[in-house]
């Protein structure tokens, strides 16, 4: 191991011993460096490493603290690695993807206020109006689409299995899929699915809302697998297959 990985190890230890806790200013650098047993160069390398995995964050004037070290800014970083894979590989995301959100999707089912509800119905109706005009707007359509599924993954109960959903599939993925949906009546099943797990979370059925989730999931699987991912990127990030 390196020095500066050395270094990101001593940092990391003393916040998981306690020494430093989330939100906590660290040590002035000389200070750090001297306990650390390190240069100040050195040390600067592995805060700066240790800023780009959110662990830490400099604020400008006043020193290097520890973040709120949440499960959605740590694994934050994993929504560019499924941003970055192309066809099979990203057919391993979606596979991860719907052994994970079904089932965040029946504990949601118990979860759900009634302003959750009315939430998700709001984003449906925007939704299904957009549908029905000429040329789809893909934009509005990825992000209700991203907000609908947040969501839901939300009030499953665990913040870390909603963050590696969320995060599995964020917008870049979602735009590939909802710009691929070429064929006639795409966007339209796509809504029905929606719609199918908005009632059975409505219904506080959590079977029934798991069922309904790895349905459409599925459904996007099949949907890349058949047609490949050879849209071009849009804006935001992703472009390509039937639905989202």
């Amino acid at each position: 191991m390196g020095v500066i990985d050395g270094t990101v190890e001593k940092i990391k230890q003393m916040i998981v011993q306690g020494e430093v806790r989330p939100g906590d200013k660290l040590p002035v650098e000389k200070d750090l460096a001297e306990l650390l047993g390190v240069s100040r160069n050195t040390l600067r390398e592995a805060v700066r490493a240790l800023v780009a995995m959110r662990v830490l964050q400099t604020r400008q004037g006043d020193g290097t603290y520890v973040t709120s070290l949440s499960p959605g800014l740590l694994l934050d970083g994993m929504a560019f690695v499924s941003d970055m894979h192309h066809g099979a590989d990203a057919q391993l995301f979606l596979h991860v993807r719907r052994l994970l959100e079904p089932e965040a999707t029946a504990l949601a089912a118990t979860r759900v206020t009634s302003d959750d509800l009315c939430r998700l119905d709001t984003l449906l109706t925007r939704a299904e109006v957009l549908a029905e005009r000429p040329a789809a707007d893909h934009d509005a359509l990825v992000a209700i689409d991203q907000e609908f599924h947040a969501l839901i993954t939300s009030r499953c109960g665990n913040p870390v299995l909603a963050a590696v959903i969320d995060n599995l599939s964020g917008r870049t993925v979602r735009a590939r899929v909802w710009r691929g949906m070429t064929e006639p009546g795409a966007i339209r099943r796509t809504l029905t699915e929606h719609r199918a797990i908005y009632r059975a979370l409505a219904a506080g059925d959590a079977d029934r809302a798991r069922l309904r989730a790895a349905v459409h999931i599925l459904g996007v699987e099949d949907a890349m697998a058949a047609g490949g991912e050879s849209a071009p990127p849009v804006s935001g990030g992703r472009s390509d297959v039937r639905r989202s």
